[in-house]
């Protein structure tokens, strides 16, 4: 039987791309997830008994998207979808899967799989992690190409990833290869690529404007500097980083770090006499013990440098149940004490808005532009979906670094009271524990702490 599908040059080029991995995004209504569905209609029929994946985030997207449309696109006489299994089977033994990955985790249901092509709609709903898992899956040996193709618009949890692995590299429309060996392609789209939508509901547009500039920009531009649901949209890359110069001696230097054994996030912070504040060296690393961490963070200070205090979250300073020591205590057996900053984080961002505001011509924070996580990370947080004054903590590999800010902006902007010298303390056993493990410097702050022990 023969086939008769109008499709735009735009989705013609996403279906004609030879790159490994494809995005096809940008502006909404142009037309990407029929883009999608077509491509995926015409490799199951050129290449019988091939296997495709086209994934949504949830199951509720897929339902009323993907395949609601692709039971209308799709010739009943070569093609029957199965319900229940959530699979489409073509009858030359073609098979196209509708997945979905609501947790983080639901990518190991696809551990065993093995498809010609897996195709992500709304990309940026995806974490890295999951992409890359499942980027994995592309796999055979039957000889058919092997392709991820993607299609999203700007915005979502995956935005700054997506960004900087198909947008940044290259100009748009010009294959590259990245640094892994890759070639990619990114395919921008547009309403005005799409005249179906555009002649078949021309007030389309018109609702698009009458949404706030910042989900214009996204939504009817496919801006990817300005999208929906970014927390720190005030952050500029042109505003708030510079190019690195020597910290006099006389300014006061903080560290302030995020731990956990999945990755250390470690921050020098110099404040000048003015009160500004400069991020000027960063050491994020994954899979340090405390000893490790410790001794990396020794390694990145120069013996000269004074680093006036160590600011780590409250809950490094938690007891163990098993071995009744702190993270905090062995982090200071190590030779990197800590003070305590507070983790209300909702606080702790506001402060961090405190210092990417403009003061007197010029933002209260700078970031030396080799501190290239933070400067990643940073403007990639995206708003708590049910607290919007909270940043929410997917993906999770870019909260490390922006919490470890978060300690410094909170502590400095409200810097907590020097407890009074008290005497005449009768010591706990835990506090006498902590004086034992400390070094001469630490003793002297214990006594100051607690008081004279009786």
């Amino acid at each position: 039987m023969k086939l008769h599908l109008t499709v735009t040059k735009k989705q013609k080029a996403f279906m004609d791309a030879t790159a490994t991995e494809v995005l096809f995004g940008g502006a909404a209504g142009g037309g990407k997830s029929y883009g999608q569905l077509v491509d995926a209609l015409t490799v199951a029929l050129r290449y019988p008994g091939s296997k495709q994946l086209i994934l949504r985030r949830s199951f509720a997207e897929l339902e009323k998207s993907l395949i609601r449309t692709s039971l209308s696109l799709f010739p009943r006489e070569i093609y029957r979808f199965n319900a229940a299994a959530h699979v489409g089977h073509f009858k030359n033994g073609s098979c196209l899967d509708f997945g979905y990955c609501a947790a983080e985790n639901d990518v190991y249901q696809y551990q065993s799989a093995e498809y010609d092509v897996v195709r992500f709609d709304e990309l940026t709903h995806f974490t890295e992690a999951q992409y890359v898992y499942l980027i994995s899956r592309v796999r055979g040996a039957n000889g058919f190409p092997k392709q991820i193709k993607s299609s999203t618009n700007p915005g979502g949890v995956g935005h700054g990833w997506v960004k900087a692995r198909f947008v940044d590299p290259s100009p748009p429309n010009v294959p590259f290869t990245g640094k892994d060996g890759m070639a990619r392609i990114f395919l921008p789209s547009f309403l005005e690529d799409n005249r179906f939508l555009s002649e078949g509901d021309p007030n389309y547009k018109k609702r698009l404007l009458s949404l706030p500039e910042k989900e214009q920009k996204a939504l009817l531009y496919g801006d990817w500097n300005i999208f929906d649901g970014q927390y720190f949209s005030e952050f500029s890359t042109a505003k708030h980083t510079c190019c690195p110069f020597e910290i006099p001696h006389s300014w006061r230097k903080w560290r302030t770090i995020d731990y956990g054994l999945d990755r250390l996030a470690c921050l020098w912070i110099a404040v000048s006499p003015e009160g500004r504040a400069y991020v000027y060296r960063e050491l994020c690393v994954s899979d340090l013990p405390i000893g490790d961490a410790a001794a990396a963070i020794l390694e990145h200070t120069p013996k000269h440098e004074e680093i006036y205090a160590t600011l780590a979250p409250p809950d490094l300073f938690s007891r163990s149940q098993e071995s009744g020591k702190s993270k905090a205590g062995l982090f200071a057996s190590y030779g990197v004490p800590f003070t305590k900053t507070s983790n209300n984080r909702e606080a702790g961002w506001l402060c961090v808005k405190e210092l990417l505001r403009e003061k007197e011509g010029a933002p209260a924070l700078s970031i030396f532009s080799h501190c290239t996580e933070l400067i990643r990370c940073l403007p990639a947080l995206q708003i708590d979906k049910h607290r919007p004054s909270d940043c929410a903590t997917e993906p999770h590999d870019i909260t490390h670094a922006p919490d470890a800010l978060r300690g410094f902006a909170v502590s400095f902007a409200r810097p907590a009271p020097t407890p009074a010298v008290r005497h005449g303390q009768k010591w706990s056993a835990d506090m006498w524990e902590d004086y034992f493990a400390a070094n001469e410097e630490e003793k002297q702050y214990l006594k100051r702490k607690y008081g004279e022990p009786l």
